[in-house]
């Protein structure tokens, strides 16, 4: 685990409770620097005070969902890395949020271990594509 990612920042936005405590409590205990919120609102509050490597962001929540608070996020913070999540199998919500700056989009339900290893991927190809 030791190549890079003990070095990010991470941002978790899900409205599920259970998996946003579950990620964090399993990446803190790797010693990761993580941070989970339950809507795109609090997300984007956070990135005012904050800067973040890369968020986990869950497309299907309640109230704004996860395309906007993608488009918001990409204003605030366009470097940041953004790997969307849906548990919907929605192919079209998958190519909007690629479409809107998502670096990737995974399927849940997703084990711990696929989501690290695309988080891995994905924060390695920015590393070698700053400038």
């Amino acid at each position: 685990m030791g190549d890079n990612l003990d070095k990010f920042s991470l941002l978790v936005v899900d409205d599920e409770v259970e998996f946003v405590d579950t990620i964090i409590k399993r990446l803190r205990a790797r010693g990761l620097d993580v941070q989970g919120v339950e809507s795109g609102k609090e997300a984007l509050e956070l990135m005012r005070t904050k800067s973040f490597d890369l968020c986990v962001l869950d497309i299907k929540m309640p109230g704004m969902d996860g395309i906007e608070t993608l488009q918001e996020m990409k204003r605030i913070d366009p470097s940041m890395e953004v790997i969307t999540l849906t548990g919907h199998g929605s192919e079209e919500l998958a190519l909007r949020s690629i479409e809107t700056g998502a670096s990737a989009h995974i399927l849940k339900p997703v084990t711990l271990d696929e989501l690290l290893e695309r988080m891995r991927e994905v924060y390695e190809k920015s590393l070698r594509n700053r400038p």
